[in-house]
C-alpha cells in the first residue's frame, strides 16, 4: 500500500475518533459544571472546562483567544471554532479530506457516511445546540462517529487499508482514555468525608464511567460500591471493556504484527510494552506508586509509539501527524 494512502486512511479514523471523543469529553464537563457548588468542589463550573482544555492540550490556546474560562465560550471553542484544530468541526473536516482523497480505497457507504456528517454539522451553530441542549449535540456526534465505524464494518474488505483504519482508532482511544483519566482522576481522595463528598465522587464517577460508555459495565463486574479504585481498574486493565486501555493496546499491538509481518520495529516493540503492562498489570501496585506518573509514562509512550509508526509506515512522504 502506498505510504500517502496508509496515512490518509490512519488519519481518517484517528480524527473520527477524535470528534468522538472530544464529545465524550465535553459532555462529561457538561454534566460536572452542572454540580452545584456546595458538591462541585474545584471540578464544578469553570474547573470543569479547565480541565477539559487541560485534557486537550488546548488551555494555553483558549486563554490567548479568549481569557477567562466561560463555559459557552469553551464549548464554542472546542466544538465550532474552525481556526482550533481539535475542535470537533476541525476534525469532520479533516476526516472528510481524507477520506475524499482516498475514495479509491474507502467503500462509498464510508465517504457518504463522513460526507452527511460533515454538511449536518456545518448547519449548527452556537445558538442551536444552547437550545437543544449540549446534551442533545454530543449524542448527534457520537452516532455519526459510531454509524461511520459500523459501515467501515459492514462495507470494506479485509485489507491492509482496513487494517490502518483500526490501527488509527485504537491509538486514539488510547490517548483518549489516558486523557481522560490524567484530566479529572488525578486526586482520587479530593473529597470530604461526608454525605456530600461520597454524593460529588459518585456523580463524577459514574459521570467518567459515561463518558467512556462503561457505566453497565461496571456495574457487572462491581455489584456494591463505586469507588475510584475501582474505576481506575476498570478504564485501565478491563481487557473486556473496549474503550479500557487493555484493550486498545491488546488491539493496536494486533493490527502492528498484522502489518508489520516478521518485523520487529521499534513500534512494535512499545505497543508491546504497553500492552503487557495493562495485561499483566495490578491496579493496587499502579496505585501505590502513584497513578500520576504511570499516566504520564504511559503518555510518553504512546507519543513514541506515534512516531513509531509515522517513520515504519509513512515517512517516505513526510508525513507529519497532525
Amino acid at each position: 500500500m502506498l505510504c500517502r494512502t496508509a496515512s490518509d486512511l490512519y488519519w481518517l479514523s484517528r480524527h473520527v475518533e477524535r470528534m468522538d471523543n472530544t464529545a465524550r469529553l465535553l459532555d462529561l464537563a457538561h454534566r460536572t459544571s452542572l454540580l452545584p457548588e456546595r458538591l462541585g468542589t474545584r471540578r464544578a463550573g469553570s474547573g470543569a472546562w479547565e480541565r477539559a482544555l487541560e485534557a486537550l492540550d488546548l488551555a494555553g490556546a483558549y486563554a490567548a483567544r479568549h481569557g477567562a474560562i466561560d463555559g459557552a465560550r469553551a464549548l464554542e471553542f472546542l466544538v465550532l471554532d474552525p481556526d482550533n484544530p481539535s475542535s470537533i468541526l476541525s476534525c469532520v473536516r479533516a476526516a472528510r479530506e481524507s477520506a475524499r482523497a482516498q475514495r479509491g480505497a474507502i467503500t462509498g457507504e464510508m465517504y457518504q457516511s463522513i460526507n452527511s456528517t460533515w454538511l449536518r454539522l456545518r448547519e449548527f451553530d452556537r445558538e442551536q445546540i444552547s437550545t437543544d441542549g449540549p446534551t442533545a449535540f454530543f449524542d448527534w456526534a457520537k452516532r455519526r462517529a459510531g454509524a461511520f465505524r459500523g459501515v467501515t464494518i459492514g462495507t470494506l474488505g479485509r485489507d491492509d487499508g482496513y487494517e490502518f483504519l483500526r490501527l488509527g482508532t485504537f491509538v486514539e482511544r488510547a490517548d483518549f482514555g489516558v486523557r481522560l483519566l490524567d484530566a479529572n482522576f488525578d486526586h482520587p481522595t479530593d473529597v470530604a468525608a461526608s454525605d456530600d463528598g461520597a454524593a460529588a465522587e459518585y456523580y463524577r464517577m459514574s459521570a467518567l464511567l459515561q463518558a467512556l460508555s462503561a457505566f453497565e459495565t461496571f456495574r457487572k463486574i462491581y455489584r456494591d460500591r463505586l469507588t475510584p479504585a475501582r474505576v481506575a481498574e476498570l478504564v485501565i486493565l478491563g481487557g473486556d471493556m473496549p474503550r479500557s486501555l487493555a484493550a486498545s493496546s491488546a488491539a493496536v499491538l494486533q493490527v502492528l504484527e498484522r502489518l508489520g509481518g516478521a518485523r520487529r520495529s521499534e513500534a512494535l516493540r512499545i505497543a508491546g510494552v504497553l500492552a503487557a503492562e495493562t495485561r499483566y498489570g495490578r491496579i493496587d501496585e499502579i496505585l501505590a506508586a502513584g497513578l500520576d506518573g504511570w499516566l504520564t509514562r504511559w503518555l510518553e509512550r504512546l507519543y513514541r509509539l506515534g512516531e513509531g509508526i509515522n517513520r515504519e509506515f509513512f515517512a517516505a512522504n513526510d508525513v507529519i501527524a497532525a
